[in-house]
């Protein structure tokens, strides 16, 4: 099911967006599938190489409110992580669509092989790890996002913002969620150890690495929801739906080399972060035409609820 998000181009469309973005002609295209929020065309160009074409969403659909130009946010990750840390596999970027356009859109290059999705490889998994540890390293002007976004100096009260910003969605869409009132107030000194803004990507889950055919990471794509923040809000989707510091060995980890201790406040902000990605997976759910029922919101329901007792009851008992 296409999301209301995803707007449906035929080639003379995508062709068109080439054209005032590159100046070239195209031979053929195909839209790509898996993502949920923009439309995704791969595209080869009148010379043969192949180029990624992405287009943001209708004006009429209703977004979350972080979600504020984030097809901009994404081309300015890329551009961050190839000038600040060489070497991690990130687009190009090609052209941008101007400030304020419609349609708003994006064109990289195309990055070779598939999916993490489409078959495990712990070696990707492992070299995903030590780039992130390296582009870890890179600090940002402000704890947050950018643009008209949460943002600020300090993280307790970023995530804060953050978090009541997806509350005040979820509420706007009638998204029914467990009681959250006071939750980072109880636990704001575990988050105010974090003192670096660290530059994130912050959705690694497995549909954004790419893997080559010989199993060796060949590609980080999805960079629209980067942010500055705690390292370990990056740990969290790497091991969607799990603990990764329950998983000594995951590979990941041992990739990013992570020498800290999982001392309390660390535990705390693990399940912070989880909480904080179910409850946006959830707010998410009628904005791309999922009902806030079923299966699937049952699911996510119940992992949220489940980890605000391993908080309370386990890494929760860290206070102040």
């Amino acid at each position: 099911m296409r999301s209301p998000t995803q707007r449906s181009l035929i080639l003379d469309d995508v062709a068109a967006i080439v054209r005032s973005g590159l100046g070239s002609g195209v031979r053929d295209g195909a839209e790509l599938t898996g993502g949920g929020f923009a439309t995704v065309w791969r595209v080869t160009l009148d010379s043969g190489d192949q180029v990624v074409v992405k287009v943001g969403p209708p004006p009429q659909a209703r977004l979350l409110g972080y979600e504020k130009n984030v097809l901009a946010a994404e081309a300015e990750y890329f551009r961050l992580v190839r000038e600040r840390v060489p070497g991690v596999p990130v687009p190009l970027v090609l052209a941008t669509s101007e400030a304020g356009a419609e349609p708003a859109w994006l064109i990289t290059t195309l990055l070779p092989g598939r999916a993490l999705t489409e078959g495990d490889s712990p070696q990707a998994r492992r070299q995903l790890g030590a780039a992130l540890a390296r582009v870890h390293t890179v600090t940002g002007p402000h704890f947050g996002y950018t643009g008209d976004r949460p943002s600020g100096d300090s993280w307790p009260a970023v995530f804060a913002a953050m978090l009541d910003q997806l509350r005040a969605d979820a509420a706007h869409w009638n998204v029914p969620l467990p009681p959250l009132d006071g939750l980072v107030a109880r636990y704001h000194d575990a988050l105010a150890e974090v003192t670096r803004p660290a530059l994130l990507h912050w959705d690694l889950w497995d549909g954004n690495v790419l893997v080559a055919p010989d199993g060796s990471l060949s590609g980080v794509v999805d960079g629209e929801r980067y942010l500055y923040g705690d390292p370990l809000l990056d740990l969290v989707s790497p091991a969607l739906f799990r603990r990764i510091e329950e998983e000594p060995g995951h590979p990941f980890l041992a990739g990013y080399a992570r020498t800290e201790p999982w001392d309390r406040p660390a535990l705390v902000r693990m399940a912070l972060y989880r909480i904080h990605l179910y409850t946006l997976m959830l707010t998410e759910g009628p904005s791309r035409g999922i009902p806030a029922d079923g299966e699937r919101h049952d699911y996510l329901t119940t992992l949220l609820t489940d980890e605000l007792k391993h908080l309370d009851a386990g890494a929760g008992r860290w206070t102040s």
